[in-house]
């Protein structure tokens, strides 16, 4: 039976506006790092796909490397825009990265003109699209200069591979720099995508906030819940199949001192009514420079509670932001 969406997909759902530009994202977008790979079958990404969409989430973001096994998310999500999802590509935002390591050789990672094109056209052939809705690079590179870089990235939207570009995991001044540059070129450099949730706020310190502020261009945050930490997934150990179970070395940080904080964090969520996820999300959202929160998913409930939370109130009083900043120990 051919998938249709929710007919009220698009009425609780929030839009917010990237910058300066045209692009609208929704305030909870999908993100296709760890679940849409070789260790979920099928049905199981596809009921995923089709329950973001049918809350109104219309960002799904991908990478060269996401799966387990790199490329498997894309082939994946693929698969679907070519069967279900094909009568709806047009009311979705794909994006996808280039920069970590993806092939052997000197070629398969970074920044170079090489690498950043051949990727890209590896993920176009994995989705089966002609073009991405925004094309990342997916970090700084140390080593390739950044001109060449970012002429490469102007060189892809002249193409058509790409609508718009955005850079992850830069930090303030390395961001300005390649804005400067890419404004230059008249290339639509709409978006930046970094870590930011309440336990890592690296945005606030590297520059980075107050760059996006400056430039005027969107964020999106990704971690927002910490790979689980901010939701109530460890309060009774470590569940089989989560990600603490799958990485050893994220278990170890599961300390006594980090579970009586995350519950200290929860009984403050449920005097303002949410979950603990609900209001981790809230309390990026609450911040001018964050467009949208990149949640990752293994369940449809999961989806459908994240979504709930771009609709919730992000306002917090001083008395919580200084509660919060206690509980963790981080001078407010």
């Amino acid at each position: 039976m051919a998938y249709i969406p929710n007919p009220d997909r698009y009425n609780d759902m929030e839009y917010t506006r990237c910058g300066q530009s045209g692009l609208l994202l929704p305030r909870v977008s999908m993100g296709f790092w760890q679940n849409f790979g070789t260790n979920t079958d099928p049905a199981t990404i596809k009921e995923l796909c089709f329950t973001a969409l049918d809350c109104g989430i219309t960002y799904f973001d991908l990478a060269n490397n996401y799966g387990p096994e790199p490329g498997a998310a894309e082939r994946n999500l693929g698969e679907l825009l070519r069967t279900d999802l094909k009568p709806y590509r047009d009311e979705l935002i794909i994006s996808t990265k280039a920069g970590h390591p993806m092939w052997p050789g000197p070629y398969g990672n970074w920044g170079s003109r090489k690498h950043l094109i051949a990727s890209l056209d590896q993920s176009l052939e994995r989705l089966g699209v002609d073009y991405v809705d925004i094309f990342y690079h997916h970090r700084m590179d140390p080593n390739t200069p950044l001109e060449e870089t970012i002429n490469t990235l102007c060189d892809i939207v002249k193409q058509g591979k790409a609508l718009y570009i955005g850079l992850s995991k830069y930090d303030g001044p390395n961001m300005e720099r390649a804005a400067q540059m890419l404004e230059k070129r008249h290339c639509p450099f709409v978006v930046c995508q970094n870590r930011y949730n309440m336990l890592d706020r690296t945005i606030e310190t590297n520059g980075l906030e107050s760059a996006v502020l400056k430039k005027d261009k969107g964020l999106v945050a990704f971690s927002p819940l910490a790979r689980g930490f901010l939701t109530d997934r460890y309060f009774n150990g470590i569940p089989e199949g989560s990600y603490a179970a799958r990485n050893k070395d994220f278990a170890r940080t599961l300390t006594d001192k980090r579970l009586a904080q995350i519950s200290c964090l929860n009984a403050l969520a449920a005097e303002r009514g949410q979950t603990l996820a609900q209001m981790a999300l809230s309390w990026v959202l609450r911040n001018q420079v964050v467009t949208t929160v990149l949640v990752g998913a293994s369940t449809p409930q999961q989806i459908r509670e994240n979504a709930a939370a771009a609709c919730q109130d992000h306002h917090f009083t001083d008395a919580e932001l200084a509660s919060i900043d206690a509980i963790l120990d981080l001078p407010h």
